[in-house]
Formats: C-alpha cells, structure tokens, sequence
C-alpha cells in the first residue's frame, strides 16, 4: 500500500462514523446513509490525488453527498405512512427517556420531504448559514427559507413534545 492509499484509508477510518451520522440525518434511514456514505467515499477516492493536496477531503465528501441526496430526491420512490402515534412527553434529562426522545425526533424527521430534512440538517446540524445552504443544495435562498419554515411547521404539527422540549425555530 503507497502513502497515498494509507492516508485515505485514514482518513476513511476516522471520518466515516461522522459522515454517516450526517448521512443519517439527511436521508432518516441507517441503510440509505450507508449507501450515501459508501458513494461519496468511492468519488472521493476518485479525486483523492488532488484533495489530499489542499486538504479539502472532508469538505469534498460532505458536498458529494449533499449533492447526491438532490439527485436521490427526483427518483421516484414509495410513498411514506405514518405507523404510530406521537409518544407522550419525555423527559430528556432520563436516559431510558433520551431513546424515546431519539425515537420521536426520527420519526418527526422521516414526516419531512428529503429536501425539507436537509434544509434542516445542514441549517440546523450542521450550523450552515441561508446562504451557504442554498448554495450546497444549488436552490435559492428564499427556497431555503421557505423550506425551512414548511419543515418547522411540520415538526410542530407531528411533535409537538419537540417543540416543547427546545422551542424548535424558536416558536410554539
């Protein structure tokens, strides 16, 4: 193995469990991230010559998978049902509490469209600006925007023990 494989097989071992975390939260689905990941990983293996050059590797991966979470977004897919109720209030200082709340949020998150859900990850998880989001997604700012407000709204509506919890978007 050259010292160029080495330094992507690191770099691949020790960001991996980040992008796929992120993955998680753009796609609500532990096997689509892994796909996601997986994907990124392989066209960032692809331009690795040049990004191991100027260190742009992560940034490059991140933008590869936001950009093919777009492109998924068109593929016609099933359509979601809803498959329980909203659980009753939690308390997120428990711990057995915290999988409950974990489990909500997810379920919260999977009642967004794909575009809404990254809107909300990259403003919100990843602390992108409006403008920055708009320019990852290739989408406008006031797109951003209004997805931003869609997508709040709808938390609100599914759960709203969320809301409660950490005044999501700042309003009740």
């Amino acid at each position: 193995m050259d010292r160029s494989d080495r330094e992507y097989d690191e770099f691949v071992r020790s960001r991996t469990p980040a992008l796929l975390r992120l993955a998680y939260l753009l796609t609500g689905d532990q096997h689509l991230a892994e796909d996601l990941v997986q994907t990124a990983l392989a066209r960032t293996h692809q331009a690795w010559s040049r990004l191991r050059a100027v260190g742009n590797a992560e940034a490059y991966a991140r933008r590869t998978m936001y950009h093919l979470q777009v492109s998924w977004w068109r593929r016609p897919r099933l359509a979601e049902s809803r498959v329980a109720d909203v659980p009753e209030r939690v308390d997120p200082t428990d711990p057995t509490d915290q999988v409950a709340l974990r489990a909500t949020l997810r379920r919260a998150l999977l009642q967004l469209t794909p575009s809404q859900r990254a809107v909300l990850v990259l403003r919100f998880y990843e602390d992108r600006s409006e403008a920055e989001t708009a320019e990852i997604l290739g989408v406008s700012v006031g797109t951003v925007k209004s997805q931003t407000a869609r997508a709040l709204e709808r938390i609100r509506a599914v759960a709203p023990e969320l809301a409660d919890l950490y005044r999501i978007g700042g309003a009740r």
